[in-house]
């Protein structure tokens, strides 16, 4: 299933948190050779997780990690802004109705689905916090999970070529991309909004006011 768990209440969910910040490592650190930084208990944090980020988790039976990304308002600190300018010809990308989406990761083992069912989640927090857009940076291995998905981005810069290529790009998503995505997912659109109600004790029109 699909949870969403602001910073501040990761400590309430201790597997599924320590499952993810570990998974995380094995991902970048491991697996990608991303120069990320690991702790003692072999979890991969950086300065963005201690801005209270909402953070999109799949949780499988077991109640561990299964793939996650994480959310943040553009208003505030983001990575884009911070360490990719370049990508947006060294100028900033602010605006209450942009999000930044950082550090996409899924589990060995995960399927396509729980790609698919992140990015359900995320146009589910799109629609209910009157978000217009998504943005990320990505390298080129993701361009193929993204067209597999159905949800390809509006691509706004680009450095290097081939598979050194990264980028920066704008999600949206509309009725028909959301239908697309829920049925690469496997999932019905009624257990998405489930699963997005029962995270959230306010009213989606409360929760818009306070992030």
């Amino acid at each position: 299933m699909l949870r969403y768990i602001y910073g501040h209440d990761l400590h309430l969910h201790p597997k599924l948190r320590d499952t993810m910040f570990r998974d995380r490592a094995a991902q970048f650190k491991t697996r990608l050779g991303w120069p990320v930084q690991v702790d003692e208990d072999g979890f991969e944090c950086d300065a963005y997780d201690a801005l209270n980020p909402l953070y999109l988790i799949w949780q499988k039976s077991d109640g561990g990690h299964g793939g996650s990304m994480r959310l943040l308002p553009t208003t505030g600190r983001t990575m884009v802004n911070d360490h990719f300018s370049a990508l947006l010809g060294e100028g900033e990308l602010r605006s209450p109705l942009i999000w930044e989406c950082t550090r996409f990761c899924l589990t060995r083992d995960a399927g396509t689905n729980v790609a698919a069912a992140l990015m359900l989640g995320g146009g589910e927090v799109l629609h209910r916090f009157g978000i217009a857009h998504f943005v990320g940076v990505f390298d080129a291995r993701m361009v193929r999970i993204y067209r597999m998905i159905g949800a390809c981005p509006e691509i706004i810069g680009t450095q290097g070529k081939g598979r050194d290529a990264i980028s920066v790009g704008l999600w949206e998503f509309s009725p028909a991309a959301q239908a697309r995505v829920a049925r690469r997912a496997g999932l019905s659109l009624a257990i998405s909004d489930l699963w997005f109600r029962r995270s959230f004790a306010a009213p989606p029109q409360s929760l818009a006011k306070t992030v």
